[in-house]
């Protein structure tokens, strides 16, 4: 009897270990990650932000080789406009809040895909070999300074941030035959390296990469809003997880180094 037990035993645990090897080999794999099919998408970039993405480019390349990026750099409110009249961008990546608050008003945008991502300064430059001496704006008004380029007030957020500095320190209106337009910051930089304009305001990112212009003056940030980046997918996209995927790789740590190098702030955290 004993004998018989133990045998009937065995073979119970036999039966018991064989099921349960049945049960894991039934059990679904863990979920690989959907590879993306080979797309291009359009991202609609700030002209400031060109130097940046241009070095992250390489690096999304290797992690994501299925997607290629095509950039299309601009004024943020010539790139709003390019959108409202249907021009093909699956992201937008603006100067200010201004621009994608626009397109947002008018359901161009997913709502959720939007975020902040970078900050920025705003700083008074003047060609290298100059001899202006400038510790604050109101200085501008009776500076030997006939020539003062800033970007448009209605389609650069440059501009429109400076406009708000001129404002708040009343300094609009006795600057206003001084001023020298430019269609984008980089339009207002090369006007100064050229010598075209005695001096002008860019972001700080921008007169960072030219031995040609010296920062005279960086304006407190208490003299205009925050310069913040927002990015966002538009919502006539063909690529939304493509484009997704390029927006969470500019949040990623080698991304934002990258930014960090170009000068670019990153987002405060809030309390």
């Amino acid at each position: 009897m004993s004998r018989r037990f133990t045998i009937c035993f065995f073979i119970s645990l036999c039966l018991t270990s064989l099921i349960a090897a049945c049960n894991r080999q039934s059990l679904p794999l863990p979920a690989e990650k959907t590879a993306i099919s080979p797309v291009t998408i359009t991202v609609s970039a700030a002209a400031s932000l060109q130097d940046a993405l241009d070095a992250i480019a390489p690096q999304f390349t290797a992690a994501e080789p299925n997607i290629t990026v095509s950039y299309n750099f601009g004024a943020s409110g010539a790139l709003q406009q390019q959108i409202e009249q249907g021009a093909p961008a699956d992201i937008f990546f603006s100067a200010a809040a201004k621009q994608m608050d626009a397109l947002a008003e008018k359901d161009l945008i997913l709502p959720n895909s939007r975020q902040n991502l970078v900050t920025n300064r705003l700083v008074l430059i003047a060609p290298a070999d100059s001899s202006l001496k400038i510790t604050d704006l109101a200085q501008l008004s009776s500076a030997d300074t006939s020539r003062l380029a800033v970007g448009e007030f209605r389609s650069v957020p440059a501009g429109q941030y400076a406009k708000q500095a001129f404002e708040k320190l009343s300094l609009l209106e006795p600057l206003q035959s001084k001023f020298v337009f430019g269609s984008s910051v980089r339009n207002v930089l090369s006007a100064v390296e050229s010598g075209s304009a005695d001096a002008g305001i860019v972001y700080a990112t921008d007169a960072a990469l030219s031995n040609q212009v010296k920062v005279l003056l960086t304006i407190p940030e208490t003299d205009h809003s925050p310069i913040e980046y927002p990015i966002a997918i538009v919502q006539a996209t063909s690529h939304p997880e493509a484009a997704q995927t390029f927006i969470t790789f500019l949040t990623t740590e080698p991304a934002q180094k990258i930014f960090q190098t170009f000068g670019f702030g990153p987002i405060p955290i809030s309390p």
